[in-house]
């Protein structure tokens, strides 16, 4: 009979008591720890929070009921009914009993049939529960009440500065403005401390206002703009406008007679992410020998955060001189960190790119913020891994016979072509100085190639020391190396004096070299490659000119026009012309002494009058001069139209608004004219005029007349 009782009905009013007592007792704990999660995050993690209490209480009553089993049955049995003489355990016994043992069994099977399994289950911990509950329940009106304090709006701030109004005329006696951000960038929604307001574009504004005594209608009205009419509530006037422009208001209402005060509305606006090279701290890197991968880390910063994801472009430049074969693969990284600065690592495994000797590989990420809509990508500078191309073999003891490949200091000008071309599509991303000193570095580089042709029409150099000459160029104009000269080259070498002189420059030229053609001959050019090397070089200096100023895009149909004459130079052909001096034209016996100049002095240079580009602010500036009407409607468009080049055109349509409702106030058309000041377009740099050299340069010039 003790194998058919089944203990498991017997236990199972006791675990259901205790898992129930455990969960009354811990219940409160998890609506606190849920409500301080909606106080913090909202209702999100509130949800979480009650799933992972509720997850954790239920294992926890689960483990405290586990502690009732079968030796707790028989021992609470055997205690509760002295009738069943400590035999309880004979009833639930897994194993077979001994015959005097099953007797035993079964004459307290009758008993124990008589007591209700409910019976033994442990009572409620009722102390404890109404504890736990009372406890929870402060903490949950705690809470509540926390939050109703925070979530509660502000009481309406006195507003001052209209003590002014006529009896019975409504004046403004309370505001309260509530800026929400866009949920991009992370900011909390914010009271603002007055009615001029200045937050992150595309925020959500929202005004409260109070009059006394109340007006019929009151509305927000734009200068220049729409009117925002305002709802009346039980606390007072709302209204809600999106800030996505700077603009100028005036809160107005029913029956107010005068000119109302002005107020900022001023947005912010979302700056592109800043990219910065972290590892290595040189962007050319020398690949080492045996070096497998290469480890690169760039960091970006953003005013509100950074996309976790961005994309790595890695291009590899395989091959020398015209043989160079371009590849672009792009890939997607992760970013760690702060949201607002974080930092990206690759490690770049160089087998797969296939890297020869004289190759370069290129890594350049790009990314983004999290401006929605329309998320804000930049493109971070480059880092290059070079693979170094094999040394020439050293000529130990015979420097002088070796002929060694000399390296090429300057940029072409197809480079300087591409340089320039990029530098104007990245133009948006720049900062105004960074954008200007690639500009001007370009502009170096256009200079020094200036100067390499330059040396072939006779320009002497600009700068000392001048790096050697490269010995090969795509774009030099038909020179070619001298050959080495040995015994039967069909050149006379002359014979070396019998006895030489020392210090004799022309015996040493004789012994130790030789000159082609006439003892004074040099290697010139024919007078139309001379040309069209002087009009390449003109057009490299108007380049050079107009990047080492900021222009790029002016500069590039120059460097376009110097790039079609060096091609035009490649196909000219060497000669070699006798050197002789230059030729003077004959001079005129007749007209020495007569003092006639004519045809002789040219006429004078003609400066051209400065045109300015935009009139507008320049005719308002000098009107306000002096009393008369201005266009300010006129004006008002013209700042509208030009507020990206204005520091702040806010205040100068504010000073154009007051001038508005007081055109007779010469304080307002002073104020206004100091704004424009500041506006105004400044004119380039004047002409000096020479001196006149004193008394002594005067009466020469006037004798000259």
């Amino acid at each position: 009979m003790s194998s058919e009782l089944p203990f498991h009905d017997w236990l199972r009013p006791a675990r259901q008591r205790a898992m129930a007592d455990v969960v009354l007792v811990w219940s409160p704990l998890v609506l606190v720890l849920a409500a301080l999660g909606w106080a913090w995050g909202g209702v999100a993690l509130a949800l979480g929070v009650v799933v992972a209490g509720s997850v954790a209480l239920a294992w926890a009553a689960r483990q405290f009921a586990h502690r009732f089993d079968r030796d707790w049955l028989v021992r609470r049995l055997n205690a509760r009914e002295a009738r069943l003489e400590d035999s309880a355990g004979l009833l639930f016994a897994n194993t077979g009993l001994a015959p005097l043992e099953r007797l035993q069994a079964d004459r307290i099977a009758t008993r124990i049939a008589a007591i209700d399994p409910a019976s033994l289950a442990d009572g409620w911990s009722r102390r404890r529960i109404a504890a736990a509950w009372a406890l929870g329940a402060m903490a949950l009106a705690a809470i509540l009440y926390w939050q109703a304090q925070a979530a509660a709006p502000p009481p309406l701030a006195p507003v001052s500065g209209n003590a002014s109004a006529a009896p019975g005329e409504p004046r403004l006696t309370g505001q309260r403005v509530r800026i929400v951000p866009p949920a991009y960038t992370g900011l909390a929604p914010r009271y603002a401390d007055s009615l001029d307001i200045r937050a992150p574009m595309g925020s959500r504004i929202e005004w409260m206002l109070a009059f006394e005594p109340q007006p019929a209608s009151a509305a927000l009205q734009l200068v220049g703009g729409q009117s925002l009419l305002l709802k009346r509530s039980a606390e007072g006037w709302a209204g809600a406008l999106r800030l996505d422009v700077p603009s100028l208001y005036r809160v107005t209402a029913a029956g107010t007679r005068g000119a109302q005060p002005s107020h900022r509305l001023e947005p912010i606006a979302d700056e592109p992410p800043q990219v910065r090279v972290v590892e290595p701290a040189s962007g050319l890197v020398t690949m080492r020998p045996g070096q497998r991968s290469w480890r690169v880390v760039f960091e970006a910063s953003d005013d509100y955060a950074v996309d976790q994801l961005a994309r790595l472009t890695i291009t590899t430049a395989i091959g020398e001189g015209e043989n160079v074969s371009f590849s672009e693969r792009s890939q997607t990284v992760t970013g760690t960190g702060d949201p607002r600065r974080r930092r990206f690592v690759i490690d770049l495994p160089l087998a797969s790119y296939g890297l020869s000797p004289g190759s370069d590989l290129v890594a350049q990420i790009t990314v983004a913020d999290t401006r929605m809509p329309g998320p804000q990508m930049v493109r971070g500078p480059g880092v290059i891994l070079r693979f170094p191309a094999p040394q020439p073999p050293q000529a130990e003891g015979l420097d002088l016979m070796a002929k060694q490949q000399m390296p090429a200091y300057f940029r072409s000008q197809r480079q300087v072509i591409i340089d320039t071309e990029a530098l104007i599509k990245q133009r948006r991303n720049l900062s105004a100085d960074e954008f200007m000193l690639r500009s001007d570095t370009i502009g170096v580089d256009q200079r020094l190639l200036r100067l390499r042709y330059g040396q072939f029409v006779g320009m002497e150099a600009e700068e000392t020391p001048r790096p050697p000459m490269p010995t090969s160029d795509k774009d030099s104009p038909g020179e070619e190396e001298e050959p080495e000269h040995y015994d039967g080259d069909g050149h006379d070498h002359g014979s070396a004096p019998e006895s030489p002189v020392f210090g004799d420059l022309g015996n040493i030229t004789a012994e130790y070299g030789h000159v082609h053609d006439e003892s004074e001959a040099a290697t010139l050019l024919d007078p139309d490659t001379r040309a069209l090397l002087k009009a390449a070089l003109d057009a490299m200096w108007e380049a050079e000119v107009n990047l080492r100023t900021g222009k790029p895009e002016a500069a590039l149909p120059f460097e376009s026009k110097a790039l079609d004459y060096i091609k035009k130079i490649q196909q000219a052909t060497r000669i070699y012309l006798p050197r002789i001096g230059s030729t003077q034209p004959p001079i005129d016996m007749a007209r020495r002494l007569t003092g006639k100049r004519e045809g002789i002095v040219g006429g004078g240079a003609q400066l051209a009058p400065f045109a300015i580009e935009d009139a507008v602010p320049a005719t308002a500036w000098r009107a306000l001069a002096a009393p008369g009407a201005i266009d300010l409607a006129g004006l008002d468009q013209w700042v509208r139209a030009n507020s990206a080049r204005i520091r702040d055109p806010l205040a100068v349509l504010a000073a154009i608004d007051g001038l508005r409702n007081a055109p007779g106030s010469r304080a307002r058309r002073e104020a206004l004219r100091g704004q424009l000041w500041t506006v105004l377009a400044r004119p380039p740099a004047q002409v000096r005029r020479r001196d006149d050299g004193g008394t002594l340069g005067r009466r020469y010039i006037q004798g000259l007349r």
